[in-house]
């Protein structure tokens, strides 16, 4: 296949909707805490910072066009990489340890605005009167759920060439063969996947795609057992396409649920993310969707499979392509 022909498969990668003006863009109540953190933390940085802002702004890459506020240092592209595409060296980014710490980064904020009340109300109840010692274990036992809920565990992401891996954890609940899916132009197979409250909930990528489009759309908060939930639940659609040739096209969508309501996707159109990538999360109880081209498919999954994201193989194509990993 020539190169002019390969081009020519290529999908055209849509702009981000007018919708999405941040990696969250359902907001909520720790994320406004966060944002009004930013701006203080800025002013302060403008204050007394003078030197090191300079040296970040010599060193970061790309543009901050597109951005909501302005973006000093990595620390302000949390809830806005989405939108601009200005970065810095790993090498010189301060908060680089974030992303090795055990708990997942979209969810600190969470962590701390609701880990340090729970955890001062169970040291302060232990050191009580015996008879409100007991009270302790309810906000220990808060804290505990808390703490694991937001982990963020590592995974040996499989390495050969064809498979696709699943994009949550939790339990295979639904497959679905379509005869004709939209975006993927054919016959395709989906995978419904649903995240208890209990299983960790950040999102993977099935395979190293490129990003085509995003859509958002709120919804309702619907149990995500329900199977009206997948419909009418607010949700991020996610259009994906195959890296290597043939480029299939996928499709994975989050969609909230009756707990979780803050969808997390940091996904740019256009960027190429590699298989296993972490690249948003579902707060708090929800469910995840995978949509594949039934091109030479085999299905590994079956309903019913526990299945951890990043790790577990749901499905491979019968040949492999070089380059597919």
């Amino acid at each position: 296949m020539s190169n002019t022909e390969t081009m020519a498969d290529r999908a055209e990668v849509q702009p981000l909707p007018e919708n999405i003006r941040s990696v969250q863009p359902g907001s909520g109540k720790c994320y406004a805490i966060e944002l009004a953190w930013g701006r203080l933390r800025r002013g302060w940085l403008r204050r007394f910072r003078g030197g090191y802002l300079s040296r970040m702004a010599q060193l970061r890459t790309g543009s901050v066009d597109g951005a909501p506020h302005e973006v000093l240092d990595p620390r302000d592209l949390k809830y806005c990489r989405n939108l601009c595409t200005a970065d810095w060296p790993a090498q010189h980014d301060p908060y680089a340890w974030r992303e090795r710490i055990p708990f997942a980064r979209w969810g600190l904020a969470e962590l701390q605005l609701m880990g340090w009340p729970l955890l001062v109300a169970t040291i302060a109840l232990c050191f009580a009167p015996a008879a409100w010692k007991l009270l302790a274990i309810g906000p220990a036992v808060g804290l505990g759920l808390v703490v694991y809920f937001f982990r963020d565990p590592t995974r040996d992401v499989p390495g050969e060439a064809g498979v696709i891996v699943s994009p949550a954890d939790g339990k295979v609940v639904d497959i679905q063969r379509l005869d004709h899916e939209p975006f993927i132009g054919g016959p395709a197979v989906k995978i419904g996947i649903f995240l208890s409250i209990f299983n960790v909930h950040i999102n993977r990528a099935p395979l190293r795609a490129k990003v085509i489009q995003l859509i958002y759309r709120p919804g309702l908060f619907l149990n995500a057992l329900n199977p009206e939930s997948a419909e009418r639940n607010e949700s991020m659609w996610i259009g994906l396409e195959e890296d290597a040739a043939p480029h299939r096209k996928l499709i994975v969508r989050q969609i909230s649920g009756l707990i979780a309501r803050r969808i997390v996707c940091n996904l740019r159109p256009g960027e190429t993310m590699e298989r296993g990538h972490k690249f948003g999360m579902i707060k708090l109880g929800s469910r995840t969707e995978l949509i594949l081209a039934d091109d030479q498919l085999a299905l590994e999954a079956q309903i019913g499979d526990k299945v951890q994201a990043g790790s577990t193989i749901l499905a491979r194509y019968r040949y492999e392509t070089e380059g597919n990993r």
